[in-house]
């Protein structure tokens, strides 16, 4: 399987953007298999570049997580990317993680702190564990032999009380640690994706590759509970829209739809070389955008 690196390389030179996709590890048998056997087939004819998947709260899903990557790289010959938290996990238990990963031929970490464990609100390091995620951005890249994305915000990141100048600092800290890319939290407004490649590109001198994160809205209620979760702003004229929508679960689909689209169409033209679909395990919206923009 190729470095995300080494992708985003090779579509540029294609004169194409990179695209991929999110998955969280389900909850049942019956959702593992729907999500190899049906959603990643199904996003398979859009012909994407990888995917990622995400790691439980607490690092609950460690074994999982690992599972389905091996599984997508395996059976779909997709490349995929496991996400790895610091999350109640020492450097050996981390060490031991990819390691693990390195057997199952796993060449691409997404390095993230992680999110409080379950019970708790404030962010607590255990002892030989690390406090932030660019110490486990080194950890990795002395390990060697890995491809390292990390997490960057547009808008700041929701726990930086310093603001989003400080967030995207620390950010640059981390990148100079060894990540090769950078994937965003979801955002509405392309004007602070747009603020936020310039002010690291022109300010910072930071010339990594920065993906876009894309939430093709579902709901209205399911997008109350994200932003609510990770701090992003819902524009006003988008609030106005679902809140007219209200619980018509298809209108909201229909308009995630028209909005994602939107939004990668202005990126696109404005010089973005990658789209990273948040995908919540469904198809039919990404596929949809992916089919609009032309990009299949």
């Amino acid at each position: 399987m190729e470095f995300i690196r080494d992708i985003h390389s090779r579509c540029a030179k294609a004169g194409r953007p990179a695209l991929s996709f999110e998955f969280f590890p389900p909850k049942t048998d019956d959702g593992d298999r729907n999500l190899i056997e049906k959603t990643v087939p199904a996003l398979l004819a859009i012909k994407p570049d990888y995917c990622s998947v995400t790691y439980g709260a607490g690092g609950s899903t460690r074994d999982k997580t690992l599972g389905i990557v091996e599984r997508i790289q395996q059976q779909h010959h997709l490349t995929a990317m496991a996400h790895l938290t610091c999350v109640n996990s020492t450097r050996d238990q981390l060490h031991a993680v990819l390691e693990d990963a390195r057997q199952r031929g796993i060449r691409n970490i997404l390095a993230l702190r992680g999110d409080p464990s379950a019970g708790t609100t404030e962010w607590r390091k255990i002892e030989d564990g690390f406090e932030f995620s660019w110490e486990l951005v080194k950890f990795i890249r002395d390990l060697g032999g890995f491809c390292i994305g990390v997490a960057g915000f547009p808008e700041g990141h929701i726990a930086c009380r310093e603001g989003r100048d400080v967030d995207w600092q620390r950010l640059k800290h981390k990148v100079d640690q060894g990540a090769d890319f950078v994937i965003t939290q979801i955002f509405f407004d392309n004007a602070d994706f747009f603020a936020f490649r310039d002010h690291l590109r022109n300010k910072l001198g930071t010339q990594v590759t920065l993906i876009p994160g894309i939430l093709p809205v579902l709901s209205g209620s399911q997008l109350q509970k994200f932003t609510s979760l990770c701090g992003a702003a819902i524009p006003a004229k988008m609030a106005e829209r679902l809140g007219a929508i209200g619980a018509d679960d298809q209108a909201a689909i229909a308009y995630g739809i028209e909005y994602a689209a939107s939004q990668c169409c202005e990126l696109l033209d404005r010089g973005v070389t990658g789209l990273h679909f948040y995908s919540l395990n469904k198809s039919h919206s990404t596929v949809e955008v992916v089919q609009r923009l032309g990009l299949c």
